[in-house]
C-alpha cells in the first residue's frame, strides 16, 4: 500500500494520516495487521461520509457487493477541518499521484 510507504514523509511535515473506507471494521483490522498500517483507519458506516462528500461511485446500487465504494481520492484537511486540497480519480484502479499530494501538503 503506497500510503503506508510514504507515511513518514507526512509525519515529517507534522501531518497526520487518516483513511476512511466502506470496508468492515474486521477487514480494516486485517489490513492494519497485514500491511503494517500505523495510521488511523475509519469505517464509513452506511457510506454516510462517502455520500455526504459526493464521492460514491454511482455504478453500483445497494445490494451490490461493492456498493458504497468511493472514487479513489485524498483530501488534505487543515486543523480546523477545512478541506484545503482534493485529489480524485474516476477509476478504482487509479490512485492520485502521491508526488502531487506531498507537494500540496508541503505548501499548506
Amino acid at each position: 500500500m503506497q500510503l503506508v510507504e510514504i507515511t513518514d514523509q507526512f509525519k515529517a511535515m507534522g501531518l497526520e494520516i487518516v483513511a476512511m473506507t466502506y470496508d468492515s471494521v474486521e477487514v480494516l483490522k486485517t489490513v492494519e495487521e497485514d500491511q503494517g498500517v500505523e495510521f488511523t483507519l475509519l469505517h464509513d458506516e452506511e457510506v454516510g461520509h462517502v455520500n455526504g462528500l459526493g464521492i460514491r461511485n454511482l455504478d453500483y446500487e445497494p445490494g451490490h457487493r461493492v456498493y458504497g465504494i468511493p472514487y479513489p481520492g485524498i483530501f488534505l484537511v487543515d486543523p480546523n477541518g477545512v478541506i484545503q486540497a482534493k485529489f480524485a480519480e474516476e477509476s478504482y484502479r487509479d490512485r492520485p499521484d502521491f508526488g502531487n499530494v506531498l507537494e500540496a501538503a508541503a505548501n499548506l
